[in-house]
């Protein structure tokens, strides 16, 4: 459950007549969930009300073929390339939303608002008064290939974003991988090994790209190996032309180890989890001067 306390937003609660109206009339197009939650939040303050007044909005917007993705509870859903929202269509959004919410948003800001986890993010911290959080920096295949060790046909993290603490990326499974021939016959199925390995090489991605502040100076690529991992489960088959929808978080680095949590889900379910995986890790050299 939420705490009212903690979540109440920087606006004075409190919704007049005329207000009311006025929010109605905005909402009108939106889902009656949409408009129950904007009213809780323009009432009570509770940034808890938010995402699902987001969520209301961009269904709003979106081509009706996009709506039952919504209905998963994906937050990482990316706005553009997964729901098709373009940039006149985003400002749409972004303009109910500040109507709705009584919340500015600048144009630059958009920028750095990929998923429907950043949006969220970035308004309750605005909502509440706080330092919005730092945007992730997003990796296109190009620079993934760049920065990894691992290259194809073993690469297993098509494009990706990564924060100070967490990182997410995708992987969409052609049909024409190697390792699916005869893995089973006349039935293609993505090996549960090849999940937990796409959930190491997006925490490889992280320990060189991310710069947390735990990272004394820059990681050598070539010295980062894989030592274990335990709590691994699986959840549901994954076939060609479905979609890996990757996460790791951070739960503890002290070198030479960092150990991460990962999550990987397809359609919004559950596909395996890792509770640990373990990387062992090494500096690159200091430039010399």
């Amino acid at each position: 459950m939420s705490d009212p306390e903690n979540n109440r937003g920087a606006a004075t609660p409190g919704l007049s007549p005329a207000d009311e109206a006025i929010l109605r009339e905005a909402l009108k197009r939106c889902s009656p969930a949409t408009l129950d939650a904007a009213l809780t939040y323009r009432r009570t303050g509770d940034v808890a009300a938010v995402p699902a007044v987001v969520l209301g909005i961009i269904e709003r917007f979106v081509d009706p073929e996009h709506r039952p993705r919504l209905k998963t509870g994906e937050t990482d859903l990316r706005v553009v390339e997964d729901l098709g929202v373009d940039s006149l269509t985003m400002m749409e959004v972004v303009m109910l939303v500040e109507e709705s919410l009584k919340v500015a948003i600048k144009n630059e800001e958009l920028r750095d608002l990929r998923t429907i986890a950043d949006i969220n993010a970035f308004i309750q911290a605005r909502l509440c008064g706080k330092a919005t959080p730092a945007p992730a920096k997003h990796f296109p295949a190009e620079a993934v290939l760049e920065a990894m060790p691992m290259q194809p046909p073993f690469l297993f993290v098509q494009e990706a974003s990564v924060g100070a603490a967490e990182a997410s990326g995708r992987y969409q499974v052609a049909g024409t991988e190697f390792f699916l021939q005869g893995h089973f016959k006349n039935n293609p199925v993505l090996p549960a090994s090849i999940m937990l390995e796409a959930l190491g090489q997006l925490a490889v991605l992280f320990l060189l790209r991310s710069g947390a502040p735990e990272l004394e100076r820059a990681v050598d690529p070539a010295a980062i190996f894989f030592t274990g991992c335990e709590g691994v489960r699986c959840h549901r088959v994954v076939k060609p032309g479905e979609t890996l929808a990757l996460s790791v978080r951070l739960k503890r680095l002290k070198a030479p180890l960092a150990t991460f949590e990962g999550t990987v889900k397809v359609g919004g379910e559950k596909a395996s989890i890792a509770e640990e995986i373990t990387l062992t890790f090494g500096y690159a050299a200091p430039a010399q001067a």
